[in-house]
């Protein structure tokens, strides 16, 4: 089996099949990687490049475990400590890192379709681990990986994206992939919050009032507030932001059913959610960065042809 594609640029791109297969491969890494012994030689003769043009913790370490346990050689790249600095361009940076021989590289942007424009200029197989607000996949991956784990399908499952939708990369990526797999989906947050455009665009429900979404998912995939993004004010305070769309324990024991709480982190506490929801049973939060590295090792080994 074989991914239909060079690069991994968004889910947007793949077939319901590729994603399958992702999933299918993450899960045997899964086992891999309960062993004692957590390193398989399987990329081996492969050299990647970590190009990470904003800051990132649990993104970055997972793809550098994940290359790690594959036995990769890994390059890591810091804009920040780089001649980007003294105006470099992205193609010449690249291209000077090519030309020391990379197999792949993983690839993180603040602007939209940067891997894509890598993807044509270059011969590497590039990794998209986030670009502007466009798509952040490997997250999508891993968050599709979890909720399976947890429900043990995604089909027929509901599904609700909760918070600052227009500015997430991480809404867009899921909201394409659990729709391509059969889960239904749904937006909530406040009207500031969520594109005007996105219910007819994408073709799924958008709900302002939290409990109401609550209420009506399986599943509650909780965002933070990206407010780096934000070039205006959307909503007059954290402090309202929370009243009004924070996920408390208070609200969701008055549910009458039990629902899993996700979150793609950095988490911020207080915010957009409690800490006695993130740290309950119903949190499966840690999950995720756990299976963030089996998806990522994955995604590797497909791309790598092996």
């Amino acid at each position: 089996m074989q991914l239909s594609t060079k690069h991994l640029l968004g889910i947007k791109e793949l077939s319901t099949e590729d994603i399958s297969l992702i999933l299918a491969t993450a899960s045997q890494f899964k086992e891999v990687l309960q062993r004692p012994v957590k390193k398989v030689p399987s990329l081996r003769d492969i050299t990647i490049v970590n190009l990470f043009y904003e800051n990132s913790t649990r993104t970055r370490i997972s793809f550098e475990l994940a290359e790690k346990r594959l036995s990769a050689d890994t390059i890591n790249f810091s804009a920040s400590a780089s001649s980007v600095s003294k105006g470099e361009t992205l193609l010449d940076t690249v291209n000077n890192i090519l030309s020391m021989k990379v197999d792949m590289v993983v690839m993180r942007h603040s602007a939209s379709g940067a891997p894509h424009f890598l993807a044509r200029h270059i011969p590497a197989a590039i990794v998209n681990a986030g670009d502007g607000i466009n798509e952040h996949p490997t997250q999508a991956l891993l968050d599709a990986f979890s909720i399976k784990e947890k429900l043990g399908q995604l089909e027929g499952k509901k599904v609700v994206l909760i918070g600052d939708i227009m500015h997430s990369r991480v809404a867009l990526s899921n909201i394409y992939l659990l729709k391509k797999m059969g889960a239904e989906v749904m937006v909530a947050g406040p009207p500031t919050l969520i594109p005007k455009y996105i219910k007819e665009a994408l073709d799924i429900k958008v709900e302002y009032s939290l409990r109401k979404a609550l209420e009506w998912c399986d599943v509650a995939n909780v965002l933070r507030i990206q407010l780096e993004r934000q070039n205006q004010v959307l909503f007059s305070s954290l402090r309202e932001y929370n009243l009004a769309y924070g996920v408390s324990k208070k609200l969701l024991d008055s549910l009458h059913k039990e629902i899993v709480i996700m979150h793609p982190g950095p988490i911020n506490r207080g915010v957009e959610i409690d800490s006695d929801v993130a740290d309950s049973s119903q949190s499966i939060i840690l999950q995720q960065v756990e299976n963030g590295v089996a998806v990522r090792m994955a995604v590797l080994y497909l791309l790598a042809g092996k």
